[in-house]
């Protein structure tokens, strides 16, 4: 039997989700986007998760959407359902109550870019390359736009989507695309280390505190003081607060009950 196209590992509060389309440099298929779909809904209720990986296989992290599946089904409702199933997973990540960490190798172009992009964060090896190509072949970008234009700078995010050009990891770093660049022998260790570094806080707390960046920047300035200003007063009240708290006074480690 032929493996799984996603794969899912567990270790110490963190999720690795590996994308497992080697051959086809792990292109977002419908399968494949389905596949990572349910496996962030399942990570979503699971309570020992509290921080989550997505990787990829093979000599590439993600060449964005299978081109051949597209062209082999040249009809307007495939391509609406393709493109809302794609939009629907981006978003998923970024309202996931854990904190996602793209680990990216090789190339991650159009909506690979896109991915790495939706992602919290973004952990590179120095031989990544990123790019959005679309305009190149006559289908420009419009929705890894979406998570671009909200990771990067607009000029910055135009340049990308307007020239297609393939961009080293030390630019994506540059350009806030990625959080860190190591070595490719290193990758997978310091990956896996900041996710360690987020497991190893509250949960609960680390749900909150996600959800509420991602709310406020939508608001005006005042909005979202109002908002943020009751978030972190709910948040004084959670058990986690008190034990935090408690052990900073005591100059001792906090125990987490992740409530």
């Amino acid at each position: 039997m032929s493996e799984p196209i996603l794969l899912r590992g567990d270790a110490e509060g963190v999720a690795t989700l590996t994308l497992n389309r080697p051959e086809r440099r792990n292109a977002l298929s419908r399968p494949m986007i389905a596949a990572l779909s349910g496996a962030l809904d399942a990570i979503g209720q699971d309570r020992s998760v509290r921080a989550v990986v997505i990787a990829g296989n093979g000599p590439g992290y993600c060449a964005g959407h299978d081109l051949k599946e597209i062209r082999a089904t040249p009809d307007r409702a495939f391509y609406d359902t393709l493109f809302a199933e794609c939009s629907a997973l981006m978003t998923r990540i970024v309202r996931q109550p854990q904190p996602v960490i793209a680990c990216v190798h090789g190339i991650a172009t159009a909506a690979g870019c896109q991915l790495v992009a939706s992602c919290d964060l973004a952990v590179a090896s120095e031989e990544a390359r990123f790019a959005t190509p679309g305009v190149n072949i006559g289908l420009f970008c419009s929705t890894p736009m979406v998570a671009l234009s909200r990771t990067v700078s607009r000029k910055h995010a135009m340049e990308m989507l307007l020239t297609g050009d393939l961009m080293d990891a030390e630019t994506a770093l540059r350009f806030g695309l990625v959080n860190r660049v190591v070595p490719a022998a290193a990758l997978e260790a310091e990956t896996q280390a900041l996710a360690a570094k987020i497991a190893g806080k509250s949960g609960a707390v680390v749900k909150i505190g996600k959800e509420a960046f991602y709310r406020q920047l939508e608001m005006g300035l005042d909005e979202a003081y109002d908002y943020t200003s009751g978030v972190i007063a709910a948040n004084m009240e959670m058990r986690d607060a008190e034990e935090g708290v408690d052990a900073f006074i005591a100059k001792r480690e906090p125990v987490w009950q992740h409530r």
